[in-house]
């Protein structure tokens, strides 16, 4: 079942986008491989990550790396061609974020019934043939996580599943999520909610893994004097 949420979600339901260009690289992309900002009436960046804050946006590569370098070269102000603010915690902001999307994802993949927890629990989905989707916390223990996905890969194959195995939550942001306590390891069935769950997971990968924190002048106030 899909909600009313999803099919609003440009990210659950492509549909073809003109390309844009990253304000740092100046290379045009999908916007899939970009996150898009905004200035607040009050000239403050906003990141509008389900894109649809009004006003002229501002797009950057999806990481870490290329945000910080985006504010280190002031590419906000020279896009917008006015004074803008960049909060301090800009960086951390948009990863946070991405998590709380990738948790709502989850949780909404829960009350779908689409979503098991416990170790026994999905191995039994998994031998079952209805597995589609992975979930292990950070800070899951190597063996446990091992031998799931051993079994899940024999499954699904070892190809398919690339995207499909999910470990961007420890064990006590997952717990929150789902709704009990000390979850680390879930399943999902396949459904519209399961897909959220991959493409969310996918966007926080992304964005992490594009480099460390924050230049030292990644909190100046671009533009205003």
């Amino acid at each position: 079942m899909v909600s009313a949420e999803d099919r609003q979600d440009p990210h659950l339901n492509p549909q073809p986008e003109r390309l844009r260009q990253c304000a740092r690289t100046r290379r045009r992309k999908s916007p899939d491989e970009l996150i898009r900002f905004v200035a607040a009436p009050d000239g403050t960046i906003v990141p509008d990550l389900a894109r649809r804050l009004p006003g002229r946006g501002v797009w950057v590569t999806a990481t870490r790396a290329d945000l910080a370098a985006a504010v280190r070269d002031k590419a906000f102000h020279k896009s917008l061609r006015a004074a803008v603010v960049v909060p301090d915690d800009l960086l951390a902001r948009v990863e946070t974020l991405l998590q709380r999307r990738l948790a709502e994802a989850i949780s909404l993949a829960r009350k779908a019934g689409l979503l098991i927890a416990g170790f026994a629990k999905v191995e039994e989905l998994i031998d079952r043939g209805q597995a589609d989707l992975l979930v292990h916390a950070a800070d899951a223990a190597g063996d446990g996580v091992a031998k799931l996905d051993r079994k899940f890969r024999a499954l699904r194959g070892a190809d398919a599943v690339a995207e499909r195995i999910v470990r961007e939550m420890t064990s006590a942001e997952l717990s929150l999520a789902i709704g009990r306590a000390n979850v680390v390891h879930a399943a999902a069935s396949a459904g519209g909610a399961c897909g959220r769950i991959a493409v969310e997971a996918g966007r926080l990968r992304r964005y992490r893994q594009g480099g460390g924190g924050a230049p030292a002048d990644v909190g100046s106030n671009q533009g205003r004097k």
